[in-house]
């Protein structure tokens, strides 16, 4: 590093004024200082000392879980727990890998928690999470979860309850008992607001639980908000496979999620793709089952392939939801699953299975489903106590089933991928859809139903407000002509990066606010858009915070790296 830029860097640090920092080791002990000469051993003891606005350094290595500490509010117990919340979105506390290693928490030897009154039962036994998330305005970065067993009751690696605005970025949840990652927000104060940026769930199945050999282990499972409480959830370059339940599913959930540029393969499998739990659902993307008719998610640039059920489902929902550019390819059942009911204003089911209408019918626009396997789209069964007849219902506009394209490998740059062929294997050391990511953590940039020059779904879309090269928005997941663009909220180089000045203006349900984080990921503040048009970033930074340094702005998901003298 040159002196100058470190001259910068220490400027910028002074002017910031950040907490305090802690480390945790594996070779650390819980009585020292918490330096990184002298690390904590856990991060139970990183929870008590903490306040908003520090950062933790986690070491590399292997954590294993032994003992479970109780938290009686979520009626739950976990290997790490974190109940320590910092204060607002520019105010959080950072849980780190340290930069280069991979912290892995490990479940093996993790003790089921036991109820409070326990009788000798098993339904006795309370849910156990890895790390068990009761904390509001943190961000988890780099850490990996695995092996958290079961005893009944199925277990999450990743818990996050009853709090807001949490982070989580590049964390990996994975041969869990249980779902990847669980988010239940059906508390009595406003929660929600949760940011899952490129992460993953895999390989996670629940065998014999009380529900059903393989019955609860998705991938990500977001659920129990109410509608008009709390703030939306988002997912962006998440993936989820091989979950013996569903890749994701928010079942229940009766506030609007987001979700974008994500992934979901071979759910409903178990042991790298080898096995069927007789009781694992098998959907890929899982919408639904809203009966306030107030669950309106919105699923575009996300692919569902080789999933055991549907690809894109909605899950008999009360609520239609937003499904734009997307991409079904050889799912086992259908490619897009409309399936809905209606409710009375009591939450009684009103018909089994129905068509939903007007402004709350499903809009679905730009999708490719390969093939074009569908159900409850431009005709729809509908059953209830004095009807039980086929009628018509939203078939959605510019899909490649309304335009009647039957696409074939021609379409496409390639169709093969180690997902579409290897089993028994672990995928996320295989280059592919679903190996390693780029350094950043974004997705990996592979050809994979990739359209080709002369596809017959380019400039077949309509313009949704999103960007697009060529004469019209093509279908599907994958933009022809675009570049890919970095997603990391805390990339450590510019390389990559899709200059965020010249993306500018396109805003169908997005934010109007750029945010701006130091070098290590941590938030410093938001300014309005508007203020970059024409590209004079670097005058908006001098502008809100006055001092020099390097910067990393955020709009969307495209990050650029500022230089400020």
């Amino acid at each position: 590093m040159c002196k100058k830029f470190l001259f910068v860097l220490l400027t910028l640090w002074v002017g910031q004024a950040f907490g305090a920092v802690y480390y945790v080791a594996v070779d650390g002990n819980d009585s020292n200082m918490g330096s990184k000469d002298k690390p904590f051993a856990t991060l139970k003891k990183a929870n008590v000392v903490v306040n908003a606005g520090d950062t933790v350094w986690i070491r590399g290595g292997v954590y294993e879980m032994h003992d479970t500490t109780y938290c009686e509010r979520a009626r739950m117990s976990a290997g790490v727990l974190l109940t320590t919340s910092g204060e607002s979105d520019d105010k959080r506390i950072h849980y780190f890998a340290y930069p280069g290693e991979r912290p892995i928490f490990d479940g093996t030897k993790l003790l089921i928690g036991q109820a409070l009154d326990k009788t000798n039962s098993s339904t006795d036994l309370e849910y156990t999470a890895g790390i068990l998330i009761y904390a509001s305005y943190l961000h988890l970065k780099g850490i990996e979860v695995r092996n958290v067993p079961m005893k009944y009751n199925s277990n999450s690696g990743v818990y996050v309850t009853r709090c807001r605005h949490v982070i989580l970025e590049q964390m990996e949840s994975h041969h869990n008992a249980g779902p990847g990652f669980f988010v239940n927000e059906g508390g009595t104060e406003p929660g929600g607001g949760h940011y899952f940026l490129n992460c993953d769930a895999h390989d996670n199945y629940d065998p014999d639980g009380r529900q059903g050999d393989g019955e609860n282990a998705d991938g990500f499972g977001v659920h129990y908000q109410e509608p008009g409480f709390g703030d939306t959830t988002k997912f962006y370059g998440c993936r989820a496979w091989w979950n013996s339940d569903d890749g994701f599913d928010f079942i229940n959930q009766e506030f609007p999620v987001v979700m974008e540029n994500s992934y979901a393969m071979g759910n409903g499998y178990s042991d790298y793709g080898t096995q069927k739990p007789p009781s694992g659902n098998g959907y890929g993307i899982k919408m639904g089952e809203s009966k306030t008719g107030k669950g309106h998610h919105l699923i575009k640039y996300c692919v569902a392939w080789k999933n055991r059920a549907s690809g894109f489902y909605a899950n008999y929902t009360s609520a239609g939801s937003k499904w734009l550019n997307n991409t079904s390819y050889q799912n086992e059942d259908r490619s897009f699953n409309m399936a809905s009911k209606t409710y009375d204003s009591e939450g009684r089911e009103t018909a089994d299975v129905a068509p939903l209408t007007g402004d709350n019918a499903h809009v679905l626009k730009n999708n490719i489903a390969y093939p074009n396997t569908l159900s409850q789209i431009g005709e729809c069964w509908f059953k209830s106590a004095t009807v039980d007849e086929k009628v018509e219902c939203a078939a959605g506009e510019n899909n490649t089933w309304n335009l009647k394209l039957d696409l074939t490998e021609s379409d496409f740059l390639s169709l093969d991928d180690p997902s579409m062929t290897v089993t028994g294997q672990d995928l996320s050391k295989i280059a592919g859809m679903l190996g390693p990511r780029k350094a950043d953590g974004s997705l990996p940039d592979v050809d994979f139903l990739k359209l080709k020059e002369g596809s017959r779904a380019i400039d077949k879309g309509e313009d949704l407000g999103f960007p697009y090269a060529g004469a019209a928005s093509d279908l599907g997941a994958f933009e022809y002509g675009l570049p890919v663009s970095s997603s990391s909220i805390a990339g450590m180089s510019s390389s990559g990066t899709t200059s965020i000045a010249n993306n500018l203006g396109y805003s169908v349900e997005t934010s109007t606010s750029a945010s701006v984080f130091d070098m290590q990921g941590r938030y410093l503040g938001s300014f309005q858009v508007q203020l970059l048009h024409g590209g004079n970033i670097v005058d908006a930074l001098q502008a809100k915070f006055k001092n020099p340094g390097a910067y990393l702005v955020r709009y969307e998901h495209k990050t650029q790296r500022v230089n400020v003298k």
